[in-house]
């Protein structure tokens, strides 16, 4: 038996521009990190004695006799891709799905981390965040970006340039001190809506030439971003400032990026005294960060009467195994 442990990511700045068909041509870059709410996989291999072959559990149960019949695509395309047979895979989460946290694709990647590890094989991070990257956007035929996939795998605080020959990974580095404070300015809520990023991504359509203008602005907000984090000399308030910024362009690049309750909400969070915040993921729903000094914090918790409001830490662990208990499996011998 196997169990795998994975972050999910909040994006604060560049989201659009970790878009293949963008980046390849105009570049990218996001400043994101992960943070102390998780997924968790457990897969082993089924015993034999079921009429079914493989036991699925996530939002519903599947129990099928071929991996050809199981109905969650990225489950059904993993297992084709790694050979695996005969399983019990179990899915639970700290955070609901497709709420803007990277939820689906730290599932891909906690998935082929613990099918790696079910197989006796080590998985570098690099090899689990290209293979989730190929498995949601090649395989599966899902719209989106490269992001996800690689803070699920690595974790931590990160600036992730993109560019021709793919992406690289720069740790931010700021002191202990600095980081806290940021982590104790930031508030999160969930608006309680939900929605599959793939299709906000097909609506908005990111990689359209009239959002070039845009998308490179947001790209030079990470360039700004960091330099507020990385200097000790900067008002760390204007990172709030910044996320005000980046939020108003991201509305400008798609009709499905915000609604008008969310507009509503957002507007309140403001009005109590955030000095900026964003809608987290592709858009549509999910949950609203806002950045926001400690003396205000009371009365934005009141303004979002309602909502839930999740506390939370920066974690730099990526995804790990946090269970192994080696199996031994022998193939079905078919005599036909």
């Amino acid at each position: 038996m196997v169990i795998t442990k994975t972050p999910f990511r909040m994006s604060f700045f560049g989201g659009g521009t970790d878009i293949e068909s963008y980046f390849r041509e105009n570049g990218g870059a996001v400043l994101s990190a992960t943070f102390d709410k998780y997924c968790y996989v457990n897969v082993r291999h089924l015993p034999r004695f079921f009429e079914y072959s493989t036991e699925l559990s996530y939002s519903r149960i599947e129990r099928v006799t071929s991996t050809l019949d199981i109905e969650h695509p990225a489950i059904r395309k993993a297992m084709e891709m790694l050979d695996m047979h005969e399983i019990r895979l179990t899915y639970e989460a700290d955070l609901p799905a497709r709420s803007g946290l990277g939820t689906s694709s730290s599932f891909a990647v906690g998935m082929l981390n613990a099918f790696y590890a079910l197989k006796g094989r080590y998985a570098d991070k690099k090899r689990l965040a290209d293979e989730a990257i190929y498995l949601e956007r090649v395989l599966c035929k899902e719209k989106g970006g490269w992001q996800d996939q690689i803070a699920a795998s690595y974790g931590g605080f990160n600036r992730i340039e993109f560019g021709p020959d793919g992406y690289d990974i720069f740790p931010i580095i700021i002191s202990p001190e600095r980081k806290k404070q940021l982590e104790q300015n930031l508030m999160m809520f969930f608006t309680g809506f939900s929605r599959f990023s793939s299709e906000i991504q097909k609506i908005n359509c990111l990689d359209r030439t009239d959002k070039v203008p845009q998308l490179k602005e947001m790209r030079s907000l990470v360039d700004e971003a960091e330099k507020v984090m990385t200097d000790q000399d900067r008002d760390i308030d204007d990172f709030g400032r910044l996320l005000d910024h980046t939020w108003r362009l991201k509305r400008q690049t798609g009709k499905a990026i915000s609604t008008r309750d969310i507009d509503r909400l957002y507007s309140r969070g403001i009005d109590a005294g955030a000095l900026g915040g964003k809608l987290l993921g592709a858009g549509g729903g999910g949950f609203l960060i806002f950045y926001v000094r400690p003396g205000q914090q009371e009365n934005v918790r009141d303004a979002m009467d309602g909502l839930m409001h999740i506390p939370f830490r920066f974690e730099t662990g990526g995804t790990r195994v946090i269970y192994y208990s080696p199996e031994v499996y022998e193939p079905r011998v078919s005599f036909y």
